[in-house]
């Protein structure tokens, strides 16, 4: 077994210890946590990465070495925290947390290095928003394993420097492209994490019901997966939606049906559009045809610019309803389709209002 673990507000359980620079977690923050897997073994999907995970984790311990460090990409939702906790665990080691916008300074990262042992994890969540001068400070710290610390100023000013552990910087990022290549250049293992199959996400709920107490069909699992965007943090936050549906009205089961109409309720179509994918789809049509860059998309849907990049975009990309041109986003006759219109490029632009 690994050492003992903790939770950054020093509650004790299973895993490994985290210490994470976050507010408390609500209760649908702890009940995500329920349903990650425990192990890489209950780790669905993304099998060429586990696989390289688990041959890297043997090998380094047979080396008697730390984890070469590791950065995961992909988009949101994909298992990339997971994967960081569950490194950690399978090599026995405390897991320390932080989001790279909360480290502004060096001293904010000399603080968690400082607390690092031997073999230790350190997760750092959106790498590629760390600031330039903390990102230099890591340089050394990742190769050399060593920091300079700076004490006094002025011309007194001196540096000392400290020895650190060798330890294991798991990185986590959603625009690898944003990542410096100094940086990127020193991580020895990279894996990038894709979308998921249905099917997959389908075991998955069904896990994830069986955690939290619910019954649930086959059909009704396959529903579910087909509309949550390839992701398993959106197909289990459906699942817990649609759970509540199920113990009010349908005795804890969970049917197609059921699965069908907690989704309406929560503004998911048949299509597995949000309303916020109908609000882009919309502010496009709008435009007859012609493209629309992601600052006015964004300003008339009431979102920032990077969540509609992030979040919303990767999925009509992926379901054909969207392209990015040089000259904005267009829809394609697919998304024209949809919205019960023709294509400006065979006919008239479209009058009136949107059946949407």
């Amino acid at each position: 077994m690994g050492r003992s673990s903790s939770t950054s507000n020093g509650a004790s359980g299973e895993g490994p210890r985290v210490f994470a620079e976050e507010p408390e977690a609500p209760e649908e923050r702890a009940l995500e946590r329920r349903l990650r897997p425990a192990t890489l073994d209950e780790f669905f999907g993304q099998e060429a990465v586990v696989e390289n995970l688990r041959m890297a984790i043997r090998a380094a311990a047979q080396r008697g070495e730390p984890l070469d460090h590791l950065l995961l990409s992909g988009l949101p939702g994909l298992g990339k925290t997971t994967l960081a906790h569950l490194v950690a665990e399978s090599g026995g080691v405390a897991l320390h947390e932080a989001a790279a916008p909360t480290l502004q300074r060096a001293a904010d990262l000399a603080g968690l290095l400082t607390r690092l042992e031997a073999g230790d994890v350190l997760f750092i969540d959106e790498i590629h928003r760390l600031a330039p001068a903390v990102e230099e400070y890591l340089y050394a710290a990742m190769e050399d394993f060593v920091i300079d610390i700076l004490i006094d100023q002025g011309p007194s000013a001196r540096s000392v420097r400290i020895d650190l552990p060798r330890f294991t910087l798991v990185g986590a990022t959603t625009r690898e492209g944003l990542l410096s290549a100094p940086l990127r250049g020193r991580f020895g293992i990279h894996e990038r994490l894709e979308p998921y199959e249905a099917d997959v996400l389908a075991r998955i709920l069904c896990r994830s019901a069986e955690i939290l107490g619910v019954g649930i069909e086959d059909d009704a699992a396959t529903y579910l997966a087909g509309r949550s965007r390839g992701t398993p943090r959106v197909a289990n936050r459906f699942l817990r939606r649609v759970r509540d549906l199920a113990q009010l009205e349908a005795g804890n089961h969970i049917s197609e049906e059921i699965a069908c109409e907690g989704l309406r309720r929560i503004g998911v179509d048949e299509h597995g559009l949000t309303r916020v994918d109908r609000l882009i789809l919309r502010t496009i049509h709008r435009a007859d045809g012609r493209p629309l860059g992601l600052k006015t998309i964004a300003a008339a849907v009431g979102e920032d610019e990077r969540t509609l990049e992030d979040v919303y975009e990767p999925h009509l990309l992926r379901e054909g309803l969207l392209v990015k041109t040089r000259q904005g986003r267009q829809l394609t006759n697919s998304a024209w389709d949809l919205l019960g219109s023709e294509s400006p490029s065979s006919t008239e632009p479209p009058q009136g209002r949107l059946p949407l």
